[in-house]
């Protein structure tokens, strides 16, 4: 695929910026994952300016939405947040009764999964597949998970579990909160 590299040179880099660890994948898996309709690819034109892709683990019991990267030039307009939502569509589409997932270090992207209603979980609540936690060894923190037993790492797992259904939250909600935190403060209570 004539993006794979661009994609694999756009995710070294954000890894190298933000100095945390994104899981290397090779041109071939990036394009594997295109060619499946298995990712989200955003253009400008011609021009790759974003991308993402799922992956299945446990037999279709867990779908990853993984490789969230967007060019630097394009960043700050909106376009993690619709490239985010087109992922988790694809997977929902794909995998209706999977429970999605995601590890990661950027609070944006975990900002965005919030949104989408994903909660943070331990690992134990995720995959216990093998192959997906080999796929951690392009981390620079892989050692870390591996001294902790793959219970813990620098990255936050969150889960969407389809069969949990999304609390709305009330409009008066902030104003509540609002009040609470008032109340609390003139009294000192905690």
């Amino acid at each position: 695929m004539i993006y794979a590299e661009r994609i694999c040179n756009l995710i070294y880099e954000s890894a190298l910026q933000r100095g945390t660890g994104i899981a290397k994948r090779s041109n071939e898996y990036i394009s594997a994952k295109i060619a499946g309709g298995k990712a989200v690819v955003a253009l400008d034109g011609d021009k790759l300016v974003g991308f993402s892709y799922i992956e299945c683990w446990s037999h279709g019991d867990y779908v990853a939405t993984s490789g969230l990267i967007v060019d630097p030039e394009y960043r700050n307009l909106g376009l993690a947040a619709r490239i985010k939502e087109k992922t988790f569509e694809l997977a929902r589409l794909r995998f209706p009764f999977a429970k999605l997932f995601s590890i990661t270090t950027s609070l944006p992207v975990m900002k965005l999964n919030s949104r989408l209603g994903y909660k943070p979980v331990t690992f134990s609540e995720l995959t216990d597949d093998e192959e997906f936690w080999a796929g951690c060894q392009g981390c620079c923190n892989y050692d870390i998970l591996q001294r902790n037993n793959r219970r813990m790492c620098l990255c936050t797992g969150m889960l969407y579990d389809p069969q949990q259904p999304l609390k709305k939250q009330s409009a008066f909600s902030p104003y509540w909160m609002m009040l609470k935190n008032r109340i609390c403060k003139i009294f000192h209570l905690k």
